[in-house]
């Protein structure tokens, strides 16, 4: 038996290591905003000491959080190994905003927060405690590197640290006790050894397809007709006013919207919430386009939406299990009606023909030629595209952390080489909260952005002969904030 524990990343999680650069950080990152409540401190300020007590109190249910990685010599791919010299301090961060800090302020802090890279030689996350909110508030800014978790497993993360109920229980604080990690040259042997192995795994699998197979001519023949159409979409998509240079910097922008509201709307068209989102985006993108001088009808725009492919049995899991469809917005249509007849074809279209199973194939078969096969299954998981729309189905009921109510969560997703914007979207007790984004340098008028999507959402609904609730007639400043 090895002296030495550690836990080998997938492909698909590696992955995300590889396309991480200078200007590209691929954690993914969240604003969540509480009531104070029971956390309000004598002083006006907020209890970090039982939010540290209670993060202790969970972190032998998420391993990954007191683990960092090790890379594989002559490999390029990581492992993780205990972190023996783990320090909850350095992850759980206390800053405050200046007294009484406004929704825009916060949304400025979120941005340079969700600017910075992660610390590779330490555990791959943090959480930002603010305080000084107004309204009896106050958030917490949380980034996890994109190689630890998908949209689904954050999900089921947010649900270990918080609770269904004002609860405040502290729960026992087991010991640490990290385990040995492997040397560089125990890491080479295994590694060599586990691609030596592989002919004999893949032989495993296949046989295994076989069995499971009712007809494996046609299986096979389906699965090169996925991987065809994926490529037979181009490997280039159009410049944009959305499309630039990646920089360093972000902003970071958000939109609440009530999911009965969307489920109307869904109702009235006859499609699914995720239609309806992307025709939301669609007429956002379009007017945005329209407005800088560009003719929609002249661009091809193209969006990676992830799709989950984790199995039930897979659930509460860390790492990422998820695929993506590449589909074209009819960003040529000015009626929202027809956006969405387009939109819900291409769905249709999408669904039958399992194009996620096709990324999927090429991140399973790059376990064989990394160098190569990696750098292709990641970019047809991403690209060419000219922004990400992700929308991560969330819980449906009040969550707390310390009694303190969660009362939203605005989601931000990583940008790629290229992208000037990318939205993301989770449903929490009964709204939808949207995330914007933005490369400043790309998008210098984000809350313009946002105003946009509220108009479009209000062309949808009009035509889908919905009354929006008050909640989603409220009015947006250009600085983003709601006028109450």
């Amino acid at each position: 038996m090895p002296h030495y524990n550690y836990d080998r990343l997938s492909t698909q999680d590696n992955s995300f290591l590889l396309m991480e650069s200078a200007n590209s950080h691929m954690h993914v990152s969240s604003t969540l905003i509480y009531e104070a409540g029971p956390l309000r401190t004598a002083d006006g300020g907020i209890d970090i000491d039982r939010i540290m007590r209670a993060t202790e109190s969970y972190l032998h249910l998420i391993p990954r959080y007191r683990q960092k990685l090790h890379f594989i010599p002559f490999f390029d791919h990581a492992v993780w190994v205990d972190d023996r010299h783990f320090k909850l301090d350095y992850h759980v961060r206390h800053t405050a905003l200046p007294d009484p800090g406004t929704d825009e302020q916060l949304q400025a802090l979120s941005s340079r927060v969700m600017a910075q890279q992660l610390d590779r030689a330490r555990p791959l996350w943090e959480t930002w405690i603010i305080e000084g909110l107004s309204g009896d508030r106050f958030a917490v800014i949380t980034k996890i590197h994109h190689c630890m978790i998908d949209g689904s497993s954050g999900v089921d993360l947010a649900q270990i640290m918080m609770s269904p109920s004002p609860d405040r229980t502290l729960g026992e604080v087991p010991n640490f006790y990290p385990k040995p990690a492997p040397s560089r040259g125990d890491l080479v042997r295994d590694e060599v050894a586990y691609r030596l192995n592989l002919p004999i795994e893949a032989a495993r699998n296949i046989t295994e397809f076989a069995r499971q197979s009712e007809d494996v001519v046609e299986e096979i023949t389906k699965r090169a007709k996925i991987l065809g159409s994926m490529f037979g979409m181009g490997l280039t998509a159009s410049d944009s006013p959305l499309n630039g240079p990646l920089g360093p910097h972000r902003n970071f922008n958000w939109l609440e919207t009530p999911l009965d509201d969307i489920k109307a709307i869904r109702r009235g068209l006859q499609c699914s919430v995720n239609d309806v989102v992307l025709t939301i985006v669609t007429g956002a993108i379009r007017a945005y386009m329209v407005g800088r001088g560009v003719d929609p009808a002249a661009k091809d725009f193209k969006i990676s939406a992830p799709v989950s492919v984790r199995r039930e049995e897979e659930k509460g899991q860390l790492g990422n299990r998820v695929s993506s469809w590449i589909l074209q917005l009819p960003v040529e249509e000015e009626k929202p009606l027809e956006q969405l007849r387009k939109i819900n074809e291409t769905t249709q279209h999408l669904k039958s023909s399992n194009q996620a199973l096709g990324v999927e194939m090429m991140m399973a078969v790059a376990e064989w030629t990394p160098a190569s096969l990696l750098s292709l299954g990641s970019q047809s998981s991403s690209g060419p595209v000219n922004s990400i729309v992700t929308n991560v189905p969330g819980p449906q009921i009040p969550l707390y952390m310390q009694g303190a109510k969660l009362l939203s969560i605005y989601p931000q997703v990583p940008l790629l080489q290229g992208m000037g914007l990318g939205f993301a979207l989770m449903s929490y007790d009964g709204k939808i909260c949207w995330g914007f984004n933005a490369n400043p340098d790309v998008v210098p008028d984000l809350p313009e952005f946002v105003e946009l999507v509220q108009q479009s959402l209000e062309r949808v609904a009009g035509d889908a002969g919905v009354v929006l609730s008050a909640v989603s007639q409220q009015a947006f400043d250009l600085s983003g904030n709601v006028d109450t």
